[in-house]
C-alpha cells in the first residue's frame, strides 16, 4: 500500500513512522521517499491499521489509490 504523508520532511519523521509500523507488524517493509512524501508498507494489516500507526507517530496520512 502507498501512502501520501504529507508533513514527512527528515530521516527522523521516516524513522519514528517506521518504527510504530513494525511495532504493528514486525515483518511489515516499509519504504520511504522524502521527495514525494510518500511510504510504501508491505504489510498484512489494514490500510486504517497503518494510517493509525502513523498518526501515533505524529502524522497525518492518507492512502494514495495504486
Amino acid at each position: 500500500m502507498r501512502l501520501h504523508v504529507p508533513d514527512m520532511s527528515c530521516g527522523h519523521c521516516t524513522a519514528a513512522i517506521t518504527k510504530e509500523i513494525t511495532a504493528l507488524d514486525t515483518s511489515a517493509s516499509v519504504r520511504a521517499n522524502l521527495a514525494s512524501r510518500t511510504i510504501d508498507v508491505d504489510t498484512s494489516c489494514t490500510i486504517s491499521a497503518v494510517v493509525e500507526a502513523i498518526k501515533t507517530a505524529g502524522y497525518a496520512a492518507e492512502p494514495i489509490s495504486s
